[in-house]
């Protein structure tokens, strides 16, 4: 089985991220923190998965922002 203890981001899911960076921040401030189409121009949980799926880069920003956030080393 592959396990990565040391890895915070193992077994969340990308829609759990978003979600809870959304409910935290709101759209406006996540357009300002990482200033991407898919949270400024008629934002929604949906239109952003489907970009960051598949523009690695702008996950990243995503996915380094939530640890930044909620999980301090």
């Amino acid at each position: 089985m592959d396990k990565q203890p040391n890895n915070p981001l193992h077994g969340v899911k990308l829609i759990q991220i978003l979600e809870k960076l959304e409910a935290y921040y709101g759209w406006e401030v996540l357009a300002y923190k990482i200033p991407i189409k898919c949270f400024d121009n008629n934002p929604s949980i949906k239109s952003s998965l489907k970009f960051l799926r598949t523009t690695p880069w702008a996950r990243t920003k995503v996915e380094d922002l939530y640890l930044r956030t909620f999980v301090k080393s």
